[in-house]
């Protein structure tokens, strides 16, 4: 009975300790200065970023796959040209 009742009581202050500290947390992060850094930080970035002209990877992947693609054929059709060059130049 004493076991139980012990962990019940371990469960409750945990589980107050744990939302008194959430709470805190979130208080001081809401009273501190750190929002508006992060939020000052980001813009000073974005505008950084932008100025390099910098691409998305999801957009790099893309063009590198559509690239590749484009060699590929390129490679099909010179293949193909220099078949049909042979071919006229046996005629001759």
């Amino acid at each position: 009975m004493v076991r139980a009742r012990e962990c019940y009581l371990s469960r409750m202050i945990d589980s107050k300790l744990l939302e008194e500290l959430r709470r805190r947390v979130e208080g001081a992060m809401r009273d501190s200065p750190a929002q508006d850094i992060e939020r000052n930080l980001r813009a000073v970035l974005a505008g950084w970023f932008d100025r390099l002209d910098l691409v998305l990877r999801e957009d790099f992947e893309v063009q590198r796959k559509l690239l590749e693609r484009a060699q590929a054929r390129l490679a099909e059709l010179e293949a193909r040209v220099a078949e049909l060059e042979a071919q006229a130049a046996r005629r001759r």
